[in-house]
């Protein structure tokens, strides 16, 4: 079955009857966060599909992967266990395609859901694809007693220890993995374990632990109406996605890192005693910040990152030059004096603290071979250079 473009998943024969409550699990969790059900696929098939609409008005598809989880008895296993069992069908030797749409526009769980006690135990999708039919996904009643109480509830499985923090189990699949992370909620929280997987899909156990404490552990999406950002909207990714495309591409991160050094920037200039107004300009060739002191001004500053390496004696160092020049006029590269009257260091990328250095581009040194320029190689120093901002803003704004 295709759901838009280019995304098919294998449907699976079973029971009506026997699934409805599953599938109803499901789409009662989402209606418990305000959701509205706008499609919900029959449950004579499995995985269920699901289309939704959120009380903040996203609309968003989800393929679910369900099965029973229970604690039941079970001859030579242990009395305290949960488990739900990967079954689709009647042929023992069947293998599981986990299917993922390659356009993130619908996410994948995998989950056994306990419909007694409202509570649903999801594995990373990303590890059970392929994996064999009527294998177990086991885990201690102690942690589904810990979802049914908090909401929630994030543990190792197939560590090999049993200390409260790991699982002991290597059964059916304990050690298959080596180490994984399953994650709980209770089904009033169903739509924070869609945002969850939708964050951590294909990350390593660790930080799948850690997205779950940071996202769940902030509380209901019911009280987080803006748990989806305007951009990751527009953008159609999501939070994990947004970030690590920032962190594998060099060019992006520095341009990322060149905002916030700005965002901090203004900050630390808001703080700066008898400054009167800052804001950021946010346009294309101008300086990044306009402040006033002591009502003087309006003072322009333009903020740069040091580089990473500091010269031989210690000091930061800025490469100072703009990443386009004029084909009429290399020279455009490099800044004139005039055009703001301050510049601002951040130090960073070396003390790894937001700290900034200012210095009045007068005293900047000139470019050697463009005339009226300044020096594209900057050494941050002092007595230039001040950590005090208010004594440049007073250099700068005093009246001839």
């Amino acid at each position: 079955m295709a759901i838009g473009e280019g995304f098919q998943y294998q449907r699976w024969s079973v029971s009506r009857s026997h699934k409805a409550p599953l599938l109803a699990f499901v789409t009662d969790g989402l209606r418990a966060s305000g959701c509205t059900i706008l499609h919900a696929s029959d449950p004579v098939h499995a995985p269920f599909f699901v289309s939704y609409e959120t009380a903040s008005g996203e609309r968003e598809g989800i393929l679910v992967y369900a099965f029973f989880a229970n604690s039941k008895v079970t001859r030579n296993r242990p009395a305290d266990e949960h488990r739900f069992q990967i079954k689709y069908g009647g042929e023992t030797k069947a293998v599981l395609t986990v299917e993922q749409d390659p356009a993130r526009l619908v996410t994948t769980l995998f989950v056994g859901i306990d419909v007694e006690r409202g509570v649903a135990v999801s594995a990373d999708p990303v590890l059970y694809d392929g994996v064999p039919m009527f294998i177990s996904v086991e885990f201690k009643r102690r942690y589904v007693e810990a979802v049914f109480r908090d909401g929630w509830h994030a543990w190792e499985r197939g560590s090999g220890r049993d200390d409260g923090q790991g699982d002991d189990d290597h059964d059916d699949g304990g050690g298959r993995f080596g180490v994984e992370t399953l994650v709980g909620v209770r089904r009033d929280r169903f739509l924070d374990l869609v945002r969850f997987e939708r964050a951590a899909r294909g990350v390593a156990p660790g930080h799948r632990q850690l997205r779950a404490e940071r996202i769940l552990g902030a509380g209901p999406a019911a009280s987080q109406p803006n748990i989806v950002h305007g951009l990751m909207r527009e953008l159609g990714l999501g939070e994990a996605e947004l970030l690590d495309m920032i962190q594998g591409n060099p060019r992006l991160k520095m341009a990322v890192r060149g905002g916030v050094a700005e965002l901090h920037l203004e900050r630390f200039m808001q703080d700066v005693p008898n400054v009167t107004d800052c804001r950021l300009v946010n346009a294309e060739g101008r300086p990044d910040l306009e402040v006033r002191y002591k009502r003087r001004g309006p003072v322009l500053i333009e903020c740069k990152n040091v580089l990473r390496v500091p010269l031989a004696d210690g000091s930061p160092r800025v490469d100072f030059q703009r990443t386009r020049a004029s084909k009429s006029d290399p020279c455009s590269r490099y800044y004139r004096p005039e055009e703001f009257s301050i510049l601002a260091a951040c130090l960073h990328a070396v003390t790894e603290r937001w700290e900034f250095r200012f210095v009045p581009t007068a005293v900047l040194p000139g470019h050697q071979k463009c005339i009226g320029r300044i020096s594209s190689n900057i050494r941050v120093v002092e007595p230039q250079w001040k950590a005090d901002a208010a004594l440049v803003l007073e250099e700068v704004t005093r009246t001839p």
